[in-house]
């Protein structure tokens, strides 16, 4: 006898309805906690299976309920609500909704990772938090410098040693003194707690294939490849590079009704909003190299400007990624000095010792001028061909209502 469990949780408790042959029957409401959840689970049957709901406490759920039923599953929460919207929306409703979806196999359920991958995804997103606080900080200062008609700084970076010393010598208001000082004491402590999560986060993917095939691609540091394996997890689940693109919210919108031509408008947004941010900062990074990739940027920039060029490199580097880790093979076009420092970088944040005397390792190759510089003509070589290869594409006339397409010259 299949019975499914449907709770709709909250913050402080969850409502619990129970779907049995085609009937809905409610069961009260539990406390979320962990002995109202066990206390739950100890009232329910081993083949029995739980659907919840995409909150900010439905993983703590799932791994409580987990050992006393046959399956825990968590659901979409914009899909459900696409699916079954209903003029009378209470709890009750929706715990039952949960339950009569994936009873009758219409549940739009989301993956659920691995402690280890969960672990990782949590570091990252605080990573980026604090990443983001830290800019924040940044142009608070930059606007108290503008209000007061400072000039800009001649220096690299305002927060470096020389930067604070020209900052500490500007003539400002002392509220508007005292207000710096606060933040510059609240970056170094921000930096302090950003060398802390790199250190966490190396130290768990210092072993991980995926990060190292990804830091193969120009572009792509340390932070940018653990987040993405992170935010990813298991590459099987993506049957195509498209599933991938949408997954982190980079496919246009599309419109269109009957026979009328399909509208394109901005990127979707949808999924995980701080991977899409590293892949954009991963695609200006890209941009400033050479290889093909910055002959990429580089053409969509001359038709759509810098800002959509990003975005597509962008596109394109997930695309990429769905390659590498598919087909486990590095990146064609990879720098191998460049990937040795990057890898040595990893090694350092997750605190293994330094190679000092005469242990040379790989990544010294690429403080060798020669062989960086070799490096570098190989992938503008790469760049050229490029180039040449999409200098024979021109633009097809729209046929029937379809869009024109870039096609080689000579296969029409």
């Amino acid at each position: 006898m299949r019975r499914v469990i449907g709770i709709d949780i909250h913050r402080t408790f969850g409502e619990v309805v129970i779907w049995e042959r085609g009937v809905l029957r409610h069961a009260g409401r539990v406390d979320m906690t962990r002995t109202g959840l066990e206390g739950l689970g100890k009232a329910l049957l081993t083949t029995d299976e739980v659907v919840i709901e995409a909150t900010g406490n439905c993983m703590a759920v799932s791994r409580v309920l987990s050992p006393f039923v046959a399956r825990v599953v968590i659901a979409n929460p914009l899909q459900v609500k696409a699916i079954a919207h209903a003029h009378v929306k209470t709890d009750k409703v929706d715990a039952g909704t949960l339950a009569s979806l994936y009873a009758a196999g219409f549940l739009p359920e989301i993956w659920t990772p691995d402690p280890q991958t969960e672990r990782l995804r949590r570091l990252t997103a605080r990573r980026y938090q604090v990443v983001r606080h830290r800019t924040r900080i940044k142009n608070e200062v930059h606007a108290i410098l503008h209000a007061h008609l400072i000039p800009r700084c001649p220096h690299a970076d305002l927060f470096n040693g020389r930067g604070r010393a020209w900052l500490s010598r500007q003539p400002v208001p002392e509220d508007e003194r005292a207000a710096i000082e606060r933040h510059v004491r609240e970056l170094d402590r921000l930096q302090e707690d950003l060398k802390d999560l790199d250190r966490e986060i190396a130290s768990g993917s210092l072993e991980d294939p995926a990060v190292r095939r990804l830091l193969t691609i120009t572009g792509v540091n340390v932070a940018v490849a653990t987040g993405l394996v992170a935010a990813i997890g298991d590459i099987g689940r993506f049957k195509n590079p498209q599933k991938l693109v949408s997954y982190f919210g980079l496919n246009p919108r599309v419109r269109q009704s009957g026979l009328g031509a399909a509208h394109h408008g901005r990127i979707s947004k949808a999924g995980r909003s701080h991977a899409r941010a590293m892949l954009v900062e991963a695609a200006w990074a890209a941009a400033k190299a050479p290889g093909p990739l910055h002959a990429f940027f580089v053409r969509i920039r001359a038709k759509r400007g810098h800002q959509i060029a990003a975005v597509a490199l962008a596109r394109k580097l997930t695309v990429l990624c769905w390659h590498l880790l598919t087909k486990d093979e590095d990146y064609r076009w990879a720098r191998p000095a460049l990937v040795a420092s990057k890898t040595r970088a990893m090694e350092l944040q997750a605190g293994l010792p330094q190679k000092k005397g005469n242990r040379r390792g790989p990544a010294y190759a690429y403080n060798v001028k020669d062989l960086r510089d070799q490096e570098r003509q190989l992938a503008q070589q790469a760049e050229r061909d490029y180039e040449r290869f999409v200098e024979r594409w021109r633009t097809r006339g729209p046929t029937s209502g379809v869009r024109g397409r870039l096609k080689p010259a000579g296969l029409e």
